[in-house]
Formats: structure tokens, sequence, C-alpha cells
């Protein structure tokens, strides 16, 4: 049995794309991926709280460009949980999302709550589903959430994201992310891609020898970038400031408008002072300037330590931002 008071929060992080190559279109609509995938120190709040009403999900957010109402991603996650669950029957959620990732901004934060949700309730229910379960689940929500939903704070994915291979976080830098608060349409961006009818041969036996930002760094592109910039080439100029603070490689994540910095911690030619970089940056770009870490460890992607669900114990943890 849960308890009528079972509560849980949970922290969704945000990620980038330290590649992303685009092979082709499939026949769902999709397009097939091979992506690296790397899960940041920026966390968007989720509590959730069960409700002894069969199925019923509430949801709740102060942030006026988040919709708060049953078409939200996160509350669509919890739906389809239940709807496959059988420890779930007879019960709800109410589910209270606190933003701190950028909306539309290619950082996965809608995706990053809804796998977080689909993770917290299968810790709450006894982890009824396996991974390749949840990942069932997370299919049919968007291409994005199956990597929110397993404990991998780093993966190289393909098919539509929802085949992963873990692979090491990169721990040995910092990135700096830039968002210029332009909201950019992924199916626009997706629809507007020139495929080339090259074959693009597969990356990954490459990217599992990465386990340091030195070897990653020359295999670094995004494939949806020419569309991105093309409509908005003010991102090429937030490129060009990120180089010009030190930065060893800049990228757009996802289909954007973020672009961020990579600045190795083995780069000991450049002195770098991430408080000027930061105040020059912001003071140019606005507010939307990060400087974070890698995720290293499963515990801050989604799942609270002290959470025990065999002794139903449910603490709060509030992961370091560095």
């Amino acid at each position: 049995m849960i308890p009528a008071n079972c509560k849980i929060t949970l922290y969704a992080p945000a990620k980038i794309n330290l590649f992303l190559h685009v092979l082709g279109r499939r026949s769902d609509g999709y397009h097939d991926l091979e992506t690296w995938m790397q899960k940041l120190q920026l966390y968007d709040t989720l509590t959730l709280e069960i409700l002894s009403e069969d199925k019923k999900v509430e949801f709740f957010c102060l942030n006026p460009d988040v919709p708060a109402d049953a078409s939200n991603l996160a509350a669509r996650a919890a739906s389809a949980f239940f709807a496959a669950s059988l420890k779930g029957v007879g019960y709800g959620v109410r589910i209270h999302l606190e933003k701190a990732i950028p909306i539309a901004a290619g950082l996965g934060g809608g995706s990053s709550d809804a796998g977080t949700v689909l993770r917290g309730l299968n810790s709450i229910f006894d982890q009824e589903f396996s991974e390749q379960g949840l990942i069932k689940i997370a299919r049919q929500l968007g291409a994005d959430v199956p990597f929110f939903a397993v404990d991998h704070d780093a993966v190289v994915a393909r098919g539509i994201g929802d085949i992963m291979y873990p692979v090491h976080s990169i721990d040995d830098c910092s990135f700096i992310l830039v968002n210029p608060g332009i909201f950019v349409s992924t199916a626009w961006v997706f629809q507007n891609l020139t495929l080339t009818s090259r074959t693009k041969n597969s990356k990954l036996s490459c990217f599992q020898k990465h386990k340091t930002v030195s070897l990653l760094l020359p295999e670094m592109h995004n494939d949806l970038e020419q569309v991105t910039c093309a409509k908005h080439p003010e991102l090429e100029r937030i490129k060009g400031s990120l180089l010009a603070a030190g930065a060893a490689r800049v990228l757009m994540s996802g289909s954007g408008p973020t672009v961020f910095g990579v600045f190795p911690d083995s780069d000991l030619s450049k002195s770098l002072d991430f408080d000027h970089i930061l105040g020059g940056l912001r003071q140019e770009y606005g507010a939307k300037v990060y400087l974070l870490r890698a995720c290293i460890g499963a515990s801050p992607s989604g799942k609270a330590p002290g959470f025990d669900p065999g002794i139903r114990r449910f603490e709060s943890f509030r992961p370091s931002h560095q």
C-alpha cells in the first residue's frame, strides 16, 4: 500500500547534444538520428504527490509560458504511466513543476520533466517497469523522453533517441550556455532540413572511446545548425562571442536556439575569469547564460538520494549547481 501522504521531490536535468547526426526520414514522421546526449546540472523541480483517486492527474506550474493542464508533457507522462500500470490502479498524482530550464531551447526541458515523472512514479510503485518498459512508455511521448526515463547521464542514441548506449560523462570541462530567448520549433527545423543523399557512416564505434572532452572535440557537430542559424543569424554572433571568451569548441544544442561553449579543465594556457565572462555575456545576451558541469552519477537526474522504496522514505534533495 502507498501512504496517503506519499510525496517525492525530483530534479529533472537539462541536456546538450555533443553530436547530432540526422540519418534520414522515417515513415512515422520522425527522423533517424545518431546523437550524443549529456545531462547537465541545470534542473527543473518536480513534486509528485500520490492521490487516492483512480488515475486522476493534476498538474500545476506558475510559469505562464508552461501549459498548466493535461496537455503538458509531464502530465501526459503520468497519464501514460497509469494507463500501463497494474500497481498504480486506484491511484493518481498531483504534479507541481518549477521551471529553471529555458523553454523551447534545445535543452530537453519538457522531455526531462516527462521522463523524470515516469522514473519517479516507477520508484514509488516498486519499480514495476524495467528500463525497457519505461522506454516503451516514454517513446510514445517524444523523441528525447526515453533518455530522461533512464538512469544514464550520458548516452549515444540511435533511432529516434530510444536506442541508447551508455557512455562516460564528460567530467573534465565546464560548459557555458547562452539562450537568446528566441522561440524555435523543433518540428519546423526538421521540416526545413535538407538531407543529402550521401551515405552517412555511423560514428558509434569512435564515440565509445571518448572518455575526455579532448577526444570528443573534433567530432562535435550538429546537422540542425544549418537550418536554425540560417533563420536566426544572431546565433553565429553568440558562437563568436563564446570562442572569443576562450571556448575550445562551440555548438548549438538540439534544434536550438541555445548555443554552448566547451571550456576544458586541462586548457591551462588560458587564464579564464568565468565571472567576467558570464558578466559580459549576460550584458550582451540577457540573463539566460549558465555556467554548468555535466551530471555525474544517476541520483541528480531524477531520483532523490534518501528515497528507499522498500521503507517508503522520501527525503528532499537539491543538487549542487556549479
